[in-house]
Order: structure tokens, then sequence, then C-alpha cells
């Protein structure tokens, strides 16, 4: 009989975080289950990526699921096959700009919800990883105090950040009531593979820098404080993987950032640079151009909550990350690497995705995949 049982549940593997790290847990020894709409029928793709980035895909249990289904769609049988989970990473969230707001609530709310009561059905979970985003977790104020989540307002939150900040309450008070031991990473804006620059998205700030690279922005949004961090998916991924072996982080709260990664009009500067074009010499705050109808502004009115000069606190994470022996990269090299790689595939999802590919190959061949 077919070894269907699993030690890791990824919900969200097809997504560009979950596709870093399951080849990550896989070169670990890890049994990874993974549950996604279609699973079989992208399972020999699946597979595939995971060999290209020197995963072990023999190492993947595939389960049909959906965050908006009742009990996440999952069989009884299913279930049964994930009794053995420790770890379970709930990467999975529904993404747009303009979301309906009962869209969102169902599958990043209710779904996040019915993750939580998962974990609380396994045997002996070990513990729940809930990856939210940099700005639903904790902030520095201007001398340098931390505001804890919980005080934070985002009034201005468009229907996709709103249903994450409450899938976020929603998962740690579920976890308390049910007792499921859970911890929160909150990554920054993921870029590209510290070694090789390659992504199989340009969402957010890649979508900026191709406006950049190609003369279509015609002014600078923010002020010179304007702050995007970034991280490596890579990071990410090791991060993740790392963080469910240390008691201690249980119960903890971690954002996830290079702090040194330059305020973004200086990124902007640079990228026009790289790419042999002129900045934008104007600046406009962001509060000037709010409520320009979006055929002028360019983007969606969403993206201007992201533009703010936040700070966050970091020390908790890096010394965690040091403790699983996890030293982020040079910014300067992985910002490097992940324009070239976004220029040279002509900012195009499909390219990237066959190309990251090939480039992990290359690069787990070469030695270079840890």
């Amino acid at each position: 009989m077919k070894d269907t049982s699993a030690d890791s549940l990824v919900i969200g593997s097809t997504g560009l975080i979950g596709r870093w790290l399951v080849p990550e847990l896989t070169r670990q020894g890890r049994r990874v289950a993974l549950l996604s709409r279609n699973a079989q029928a992208r399972a020999q793709e699946y597979r595939d990526w995971v060999a290209a980035l020197g995963g072990e895909p023999r190492q993947l249990v595939f389960l049909e699921g959906d965050l908006d289904a009742p009990r996440l769609g999952l069989r009884t049988s299913d279930e049964a096959s994930l009794a053995g989970v420790r770890d379970v990473f709930h990467l999975g969230a529904r993404f747009a700009w303009h979301l309906p707001p009962a869209l969102a609530q169902r599958t990043n709310v209710e779904g996040t919800r019915a993750v939580v009561e998962l974990a609380s059905r396994l045997t002996s979970p070990r513990r729940l990883v809930l990856v939210g985003g940099y700005r639903i977790g904790p902030r520095l104020d201007a001398s340098g105090t931390v505001i804890p989540a919980s005080e934070l307002r985002h009034s201005r939150s468009g229907a996709y950040e709103a249903s994450k900040i409450l899938a976020h309450q929603v998962a740690l008070e579920t976890a308390a009531r049910l007792g499921v031991p859970i911890t929160s990473v909150h990554p920054a804006s993921v870029v590209g593979d510290s070694r090789t620059g390659a992504t199989v998205q340009r969402l957010g700030l890649g979508d900026t820098l191709q406006r950049i690279h190609t003369g279509d922005m015609p002014v600078l949004l923010g002020t010179p404080e304007t702050f995007v961090p970034v991280v490596a998916v890579d990071t990410v991924a090791r991060f993740l993987a790392g963080v469910v072996e240390l008691p201690e982080t249980q119960g903890q709260e971690y954002t996830l950032l290079d702090p040194a990664t330059p305020p973004l009009h200086e990124l902007l500067r640079w990228a026009a640079k790289r790419s042999g074009r002129s900045a934008p010499r104007i600046a406009l705050p962001v509060s000037w151009v709010r409520w320009l109808p979006e055929r002028l502004l360019g983007t969606a009115t969403e993206t201007l909550d992201f533009l703010d000069t936040a700070r966050y606190p970091v020390e908790s994470t890096l010394a965690v990350a040091r403790r699983m022996g996890l030293e982020l990269p040079a910014v300067s090299t992985v910002l490097e690497r992940w324009f070239d790689f976004l220029r040279d595939t002509g900012f195009s999802p499909d390219v990237a995705r066959a190309q990251a590919a090939a480039s992990q190959t290359r690069a787990a061949r070469d030695g270079d995949v840890v």
C-alpha cells in the first residue's frame, strides 16, 4: 500500500514562499503533505519543481483541499493520513486588489480558522506556523519603543489586508481556545532567491520595478523616509523550517525583514540607473494622490497603504535566525540578483517560473543549495 503519511503539512504550497519552503523541508528529511485545489493535476509539475530546487519529490503527499470549503474540503480518510503531522505551515490566502470583502472573509479568515481547527485534531501537534505579513506585526514608534500589534490601527486597509489582519487575530484566539501551539512569522516583501534572484511572481514591489524599468513611472510616491522592507524567499523558507525546531519560539511573533533595505526612493533610483533610465525627479506625498482615479495613478489605490515610514522590531527575529545558523545575505546582492532576474525574464511570471526552476537546478548542481 502506498505510504500517505506525513510529518508536515503545508497549506499554500504553490505560492512563492511555499515553492521554496517545501523543497527546504524535504531536504531536511521531512515528509510533506501539500493541501491544494487540483492537487493531483499539479502533482508532476510540482515534483519537478521540488527536484529542481534540490528537494526530494518522493517525500511529497498530495491532498485535495480548499480554504473555501468546510473543514478545508478534506475527506475523512485524508484527515486520518494527517494524524502523524507535527508541524502545520499555513501560507495560504486569497490575494487581489479590489477583493470583495465577503470573499476575503470566507477564504482568509474562515479558511484560517479551519486550519487552526484542523491542527487541533492532530494526534500530537508540535507547532502551527502562521504566516502573515510585516504590516500585521508590531512596529516601532519614533523613540524606538515597540508598539504591540494589538494597539495598531489600520484605518485604510483594503479588503485583502483587512482580512489578513482579522485572520491573524482569529487564529491566535482559536489556537488559545483549542490549545494549539502557534508561532507567527510576518515576512516583509518577499523577493527572489538570494543565490540566483529567481522568483515566480512580481506582485507589489516587483510591479513597481517594472514600471521603473519601462519608464512608465512619472513620479515617486511617498517621502524620502518611505520604507518597503524586503527579504529573500530562501531566507524565509529556512526561517520557517527552522523555527519549529526551537521550543522557545512557541507563542512568539517574528517580523522577518532585512533592516538594511534602502528607503523606497533610493531603491527606485538605483533600479532606474541599473536599467539605464533617469529616475523620476518629482516626489509626491501619498496623501496628495490618494484620491486620484486609478487610471491616472497607474496602480490600485490599495497599494498606497503600503507606502509609509514605519519601522519594525527585528532584534528577536535575527537572534532566532542566528540560533538556526541563518545569517541574512547582503541585501544589495539580493536586490541586484532579483532585479536582474525580473528584467531578464521580461517581468513575466510564466517565463519566470520556468527559468526559476532552471536557475535553481544549476545552483543545486553547483552545490549552492543548502
